[in-house]
């Protein structure tokens, strides 16, 4: 299994860090688990941007992941290849740390450099 595609189970579990971020930052009582949603939806400061984390990694995942698959498909070089799904985990990782510092223009930079990957995955494969 090529690097990249390990970078795509990485990919698949950040939202975790979010989400655990704010249950455990948050104190979710366990009674709070029947409607963990309209908790987590409730949370205030740095819990709720670690939960809006969650949700912004669920969205950004598909196209990366199918991004990596076409560029191998494809037969793009993997170095290449291997290094944009590195950078893709780094910037997200990044992003994560500024969205909880509350960040913003970092933050926003950060994604638009993890979207940058991802179409430049795409490309590669063109």
């Amino acid at each position: 299994m090529t690097n990249a595609l390990w970078c795509v189970l990485v990919a698949a579990l950040l939202p975790l860090a979010g989400t655990v971020a704010a249950k455990i930052g948050g104190q979710m009582p366990a009674r709070a688990n029947h409607r963990v949603r309209e908790w987590l939806d409730g949370l205030e400061g740095w819990t709720r941007r670690a939960h809006w984390f969650q949700l912004n990694s669920f969205e950004a995942f598909p196209a990366f992941a199918a991004a990596v698959l076409v560029a191998q498909y494809l037969h793009a070089p993997q170095v290449r290849v291997d290094q944009l799904a590195y950078a893709f985990i780094g910037l997200r990782l990044a992003y994560f740390i500024f969205y909880l510092a509350d960040k913003a223009t970092l933050r926003s930079i950060t994604w638009i450099g993890g979207l940058a990957c991802t179409i430049g995955l795409f490309a590669l494969g063109a």
